[in-house]
């Protein structure tokens, strides 16, 4: 897809990847709606590149009618949409028993999974009705594109993460069926499944928390940069051959137990 003046939205987009995802989106030509409920980060992203080119939505995702609500208010400044970016999520840490015997709560489990897996569903669902409204666009006649946020968790999940670990495996496991089921329409979807990110919620951790984690990263041995998912992001937008893959973008890193 030629992404300059499409339109996009991004959930989560007003911190950590996804504002650097908005970011590097909005710099590339796009118009980008950001979804999310930290409305000073939100309105702070607005102020700095402006009305014309970003719109900000407090948009909760696990909600069909404040997704669609969203979707109508970008449809009404920018008049079309063309890509989906799933990056709102959370990561507590939980064990299934505690010190004490006590099973986790269930709501916790259920929590984790109703952001994290549901919400991307419910974005990426909606966009595509939307997607499919579009005439098809380029030489791949393409309607729109959905990139979900997974990570290496999916797969090396650690202890205390069965929630969060089984949340990303979802989405994982999601994006090949909802390629295929969206194939004929000219829609493709794909995955990032990012490991150590240096976000700013990673950033505030003490040294010696950083180094541990970057200790399993093969190469660089670095934390991930939000700029690295971002541009991420845009070649499989701009790739149309790329369709039903999850891409690890981690230094090679393999996660341990703890």
């Amino acid at each position: 897809m030629q992404i300059k003046d499409k339109v996009a939205i991004v959930t989560g987009g007003a911190s950590g990847l996804g504002r650097a995802t908005a970011q590097a989106l909005v710099e590339a030509g796009l118009k980008v709606a950001i979804f999310d409920l930290n409305n000073d980060e939100g309105e702070k992203f607005v102020a700095e590149y402006g009305k014309d080119n970003v719109l900000y939505a407090a948009v909760n995702v696990t909600s069909a009618e404040s997704v669609q609500g969203g979707i109508d208010q970008t449809l009404a400044q920018f008049g079309a949409i063309h890509l989906g970016i799933n990056c709102a999520g959370i990561a507590p840490a939980k064990k299934i028993l505690d010190r004490e015997g006590h099973a986790m709560p269930l709501e916790d489990f259920s929590k984790v999974i109703e952001v994290n897996l549901i919400g991307s569903f419910n974005l990426a669902r909606l966009t595509a009705q939307q997607f499919a409204k579009n005439e098809p666009m380029g030489e791949a006649q393409e309607r729109g594109v959905i990139i979900n946020t997974a990570s290496v968790a999916a797969y090396e999940g650690q202890i205390g993460q069965c929630a969060y670990a089984a949340s990303k495996a979802g989405i994982v496991g999601l994006c090949l069926p909802m390629a295929r089921d969206l194939a004929p329409l000219g829609i493709r979807v794909n995955t990032i499944a990012p490991g150590i990110m240096g976000t700013p919620m990673l950033l505030a951790m003490p040294e010696n928390v950083q180094q541990s984690l970057v200790a399993n990263v093969q190469f660089p041995k670095r934390l991930g940069l939000p700029s690295e998912f971002a541009r991420l992001v845009i070649h499989i937008a701009e790739n149309a051959y790329l369709n039903g893959e999850t891409i690890r973008l981690d230094g090679a890193l393999r996660m341990q137990p703890r």
